[in-house]
């Protein structure tokens, strides 16, 4: 793929999507993760983001059944070297659990990870979430002492607030430490008003690589949900229904239709488009369960924005 991004300040060069990890072990089996994996590569794109906990939130799951699933394709295809690998340590593995980015449980995290992973080195390795009862310094140099072992290249975080980002970043920068190349947050059409207020000039200011998750926003904004009735025929309806199906919602949608119409291509593929246009993001992740969502991954890349469209579309999700 000849339109590759560079991942903040690192060396590592991705296809600019993402695949979100949490379906493996979830909404798709080990057979399927391997098919649409498979393609997905094949298609160009080189990016896989996971985390330590998915998927534990399914039946019958404790959790790392993601990057078992990503481990086993790895090593049956053997293309470790083609893939950029991002994990996440530190989120919840239930509702009775909480955020943990001490330096001995990032340790042992780490460990867990490779072997299920089954691979020597992380490429990019995320605070998921991070815990404020632990000093960043110790956190930071956790992370230290696996960059020196070799078993994580680069950091990134993902939720976190402005204030501990900064104050990472600035920890980093007096301690000699290594140092945040990326922020994972939530952002999309949606989904615009806390990423912009707090966290957009901080990320210009320190050149972080914004890799935002929820880009397509649970679903809603695939454009699959033009009435109240499409809600019901999905499991996840109701609860997106909930969420986003209000009057800036629904304009949203009209918009994303009418942009859609007028480049031939999907509402997902132009709610992606949008993401990709923003000056800040290097690469949006989504989720694929089938082959018409990479479909809809490669047609967004070709999306060139008039300013008429974009402007539509900042108009409809303006909050």
């Amino acid at each position: 793929m000849e339109n590759k991004r560079v991942l903040g300040q690192s060396d590592l060069e991705i296809a600019p999507i993402i695949f979100g990890g949490n379906v493996f072990g979830w909404t798709l089996n080990e057979t399927q993760s391997f098919e649409i994996l498979d393609s997905f590569l094949d298609k160009g794109f080189n990016a896989i983001d996971t985390a330590n906990n998915y998927s534990h939130w399914a039946p019958g799951n404790k959790g790392g059944e993601s990057e078992a699933i990503i481990g086993n394709w790895l090593k049956e295809r053997r293309n470790r070297d083609k893939i950029i690998l991002m994990t996440k340590v530190g989120g919840r593995f239930g509702y009775d659990t909480k955020p943990n980015t001490k330096a001995a449980y990032i340790k042992e995290q780490v460990e867990l990870s490779l072997n299920r992973l089954k691979t020597d080195y992380i490429d990019l390795y995320q605070t998921h979430y991070d815990d404020e009862s632990t000093a960043i310094e110790e956190t930071l140099r956790a992370y230290e002492d696996l960059i020196n072992e070799g078993k994580v290249k680069f950091i990134g975080a993902s939720n976190i607030k402005k204030d501990r980002l900064k104050e990472s970043l600035e920890i980093s920068d007096q301690q000699n430490l290594p140092k945040y190349i990326s922020l994972q947050p939530e952002y999309n059409l949606y989904d615009r008003e806390n990423y912009e207020k707090n966290y957009l000039s901080l990320v210009l200011e320190n050149n972080l690589a914004v890799i935002p998750y929820y880009s397509l926003a649970s679903g809603f904004l695939s454009g699959k949900y033009l009435s109240d009735d499409d809600f019901a025929k999905s499991a996840r309806g109701e609860g997106i229904q909930k969420r986003y199906w209000n009057e800036r919602g629904q304009r949203i949608v009209a918009a994303l239709n009418d942009v859609a119409n007028a480049y031939r291509t999907t509402a997902s593929s132009v709610a992606l488009a949008w993401l990709l246009a923003q000056e800040s993001i290097t690469a949006p992740i989504a989720s694929a369960t089938k082959e018409s969502h990479l479909e809809a991954f490669q047609a967004a890349l070709q999306i060139r924005f008039g300013e008429d469209a974009i402007q539509k579309l900042n108009e409809a999700s303006k909050y």
